[in-house]
């Protein structure tokens, strides 16, 4: 709504004040709640919503999420096939046993289609929080740009309270959404540095992702296979934050930082395990490998 505001009237931009208001208000009501905020309610929100990450998220997310659900559908097409040849042949044992496997499977399929509608609900929420949020800032700036009233400063207040409410609502959306973002395995896979690495090498990893960390330390065998005090940790996905990765070489009592870098998580909505390689130095002489699931 970039359009030009001459000749909008006070009495026309009030109202539309107002409007914003209650479309706000009435998401507000229909959004909160205490089950599924809690870590919001504890001071946790970010008061600076990033509707462009979101809809990447958002998009990866649905992706990911419609390919467990192809999956799962041609499971359970494969064993609705094999129950009625089964029927046919009364092997009554194992026509019972796939019975229950195609209820099992077609139980996952409901709950993945209402995982995907409420996605999808909640975001197409965020749109509509989003697009009042700009047209509030577009008439904040109409009525900058207009000779100082009464009427209009009173305006400008109403306006400057509707962006606050829509900007909490989209926070509120963006913590709801996080609810269903599932979780990622991480697996320590070792490092790789040819040369670089020699046995009794001694190095620490620390991976983290918001306020969540992972810290293990390994070595270098000297048949060159490596061990590690820690292999696997699981990860809760976060809308704002990337994975940041930082190696150190243990040296006694002395540590030299090798590198440090940071992943994007979006390719890792999907179904089949991702092979991840991060180059720690400048160079590349020694990467990180590891293993994504989600």
């Amino acid at each position: 709504r970039s359009c030009s505001f001459t000749g909008f009237s006070t009495v026309q931009s009030r109202k539309l004040a107002k409007s914003l208001s209650r479309s706000s208000v009435r998401s507000r009501m229909s959004l909160r709640s205490p089950k599924a905020y809690n870590s919001l309610q504890k001071g946790a929100v970010i008061w600076d919503p990033k509707p462009l990450q979101v809809k990447k998220i958002f998009e990866a997310l649905k992706k990911g999420l419609n390919e467990y659900l192809e999956a799962h559908q041609a499971e359970l097409d494969y064993l609705s096939g094999r129950h009625k040849d089964t029927k046919r042949n009364s092997r009554l044992a194992f026509y019972y046993d796939l019975d229950k496997q195609i209820r099992s499977v077609e139980r996952y399929i409901r709950k993945l289609e209402f995982h995907i509608s409420k996605v999808e609900e909640l975001y197409e929420a965020y749109c509509i929080q989003c697009r009042l949020r700009d047209g509030a800032t577009n008439m904040k700036h109409a009525f900058s740009l207009s000779p100082s009233t009464k009427a209009s400063r009173e305006s400008l207040v109403e306006l400057y309270k509707n962006f606050q409410e829509c900007t909490e609502d989209m926070c509120f959306i963006e913590g709801a959404l996080e609810v269903h973002l599932g979780e990622f395995h991480l697996k320590m896979k070792g490092l790789v540095g040819f040369a670089r690495l020699c046995p009794g090498d001694q190095y620490e990893v620390f991976v983290r992702l918001g306020r969540q960390k992972w810290r293990l330390k390994g070595k270098i065998e000297t048949d060159d296979s490596q061990t590690w005090d820690e292999e696997e940790k699981i990860f809760i996905p976060n809308l704002h934050e990337k994975f940041e990765i930082k190696v150190t070489e243990l040296r006694g009592l002395a540590t030299i930082l090798v590198g440090v870098v940071t992943c994007d998580s979006i390719n890792f909505f999907t179904t089949k395990p991702q092979a991840i390689i991060v180059d720690i130095t400048e160079l590349g002489t020694i990467k990180l490998q590891l293993e994504v699931l989600w």
